[in-house]
């Protein structure tokens, strides 16, 4: 693989994790954390923290932090999980056919680290018709620097 693969369209490394990196990661996230993010869980609807989150700035994986939604594109879907319309950067999300509990989904991961983050589906507000639907677990947020000065 060549540099120029390695790194998406907005210059953000994507070269996976190796297996000892991704171990010593997880080591830092809650036992919930762990089942969501490396098992496929999911967090119970309207219990994320990151649900009701309001304030502006970038929702990045809670295991590599690789940025992958903005507050601008977030809605409220009122399914009970931080819902998107789209992705920071195309390329910061892999999609996979999920066949589980009965019913073709769309599993959602972080295409740097492989951790799970949600589905997407085909019934979301313009302009993309999508909804990025999101564990709060699989998240962290980054709120703007808002007001800062900096040092001249």
């Amino acid at each position: 693989m060549n540099d120029d693969t390695r790194h998406s369209a907005s210059g953000h490394d994507l070269t996976p994790l190796g297996a000892e990196e991704k171990a010593r990661l997880a080591a830092d996230l809650s036992d919930e954390a762990r089942r969501v993010i490396l098992h496929q869980g999911t967090e119970p609807p309207f219990c994320g923290g990151l649900l009701n989150n309001k304030q502006t700035g970038v929702y990045h994986c809670r295991l590599c932090d690789l940025p992958l939604f903005r507050s601008t594109a977030k809605f409220e879907s009122g399914t009970g999980w931080p819902s998107f319309t789209q992705a920071f950067d195309p390329a910061h999300i892999r999609e996979i056919r999920d066949g589980s509990h009965g019913m073709i989904r769309t599993e959602i991961r972080c295409a740097r680290c492989d951790g799970h983050l949600g589905h997407v589906f085909d019934d979301g507000p313009l302009p993309t018709g999508r909804r990025y639907c999101l564990n709060s677990l699989s998240l962290r947020f980054e709120p703007e620097n808002v007001g800062r000065v900096s040092a001249a």
